[in-house]
């Protein structure tokens, strides 16, 4: 599946797929992970359905991706609160421009994901708006400071949900990012609870391993069909 680029705004998004998709696949995309999209897309292809992928750029990824400002966890760049921003250019911008160039049906399911922080950013996202049909969040950031709290005041609203975690990742000498473990797994069960189709993978290793592949996987759970 080869890629075109697309300006979107003032953004070079990559475009992967074909008009008149099933399926319209968002994921906001770091630098670090442009080099490994192709191999991410090609994953997900490898699933047999028909769909339209957009990785769409952010300039500083612990800005754009965070709901709410919270404190430098490690290093020393905290994180800003721009996520609110990112949505709007999704949501008045991205979309839109996407259902037009490419003639996808007006019922196109469109579903958000991503990794790490951005994984965080499209959970959060969902409990903004229904426009996403399901989540694809690989070892999404849920440690974020109030984000469990949150969650529980403004439900996430897509009915599919893929979360997963590395097996070693809640162990962690870091305390605000020890508790992602216990975090991801009341999630999940409040999830449950609300008859939200949903799953929780947990993959070998650490928060770094693979992350390409682990988010290709969450993208096919969530377009497959559940009974």
């Amino acid at each position: 599946m080869t890629a075109q680029t697309m300006q979107i705004g003032n953004r070079p998004c990559r475009i992967y797929g074909e008009a008149h998709a099933e399926y319209l696949l968002l994921q906001m995309t770091g630098d670090h992970e442009l080099q490994s999209i192709d191999h991410e897309v090609a994953a997900i292809a490898q699933s047999g359905r028909n769909f339209l992928f957009a990785a769409i750029p952010v300039e500083n990824w612990n800005d754009a991706l965070s709901p709410w400002e919270a404190p430098a966890v490690w290093g020393k760049q905290g994180f800003g609160s721009k996520a609110g921003d990112t949505l709007r250019f999704l949501t008045e911008q991205v979309v839109p421009t996407l259902k037009q160039q490419f003639n996808l049906p007006e019922n196109v399911r469109i579903i958000l994901g991503g990794y790490s922080l951005a994984g965080l950013f499209a959970l959060w996202a969902s409990t903004q708006t229904a426009l996403f049909s399901g989540v694809a969040a690989a070892s999404p950031s849920v440690w974020f400071p109030g984000w469990m709290e949150f969650e529980q005041q403004h439900p996430i609203q897509a009915q599919r949900i893929y979360l997963s975690l590395g097996d070693k990742e809640e162990r962690t000498k870091n305390a605000v990012m020890a508790v992602v473990g216990d975090n991801i797994r009341a999630l999940h069960s409040r999830l449950a609870e609300r008859s939200t189709d949903c799953t929780l993978e947990w993959n070998s290793g650490g928060h770094f391993k693979d992350a390409d592949l682990r988010t290709a996987k969450a993208f096919q759970w969530v377009m497959e069909e559940h009974t």
